[in-house]
């Protein structure tokens, strides 16, 4: 899933990381404007890495923010 995931979030302008888990979910964090973020999150819902199967999203800690904490988007392992 990583590749995709970079790929998706840097054409929606994000900035963020991703990890999968050892129990076989995803963790991760994504900024950047508010309806791109909405869009990822419908991504990583719905659609994912060709290869993901996805049986449950959960967005949690979800805040604005004055500036990007972040640079670049990762995948972190």
């Amino acid at each position: 899933m990583f590749r995709y995931t970079e790929k998706e979030g840097l054409r929606l302008g994000l900035v963020g990381w991703v990890k999968n888990t050892y129990s076989g979910t995803v963790v991760g964090q994504v900024q950047g404007p508010a309806d791109s973020v909405e869009e990822m999150k419908v991504w990583l819902s719905k659609e994912g890495s060709p290869t993901s199967r996805i049986t449950r999203a959960c967005f949690s800690n979800q805040r604005t923010i004055d500036r990007l904490e972040i640079s670049g988007f990762r995948t972190r392992f």
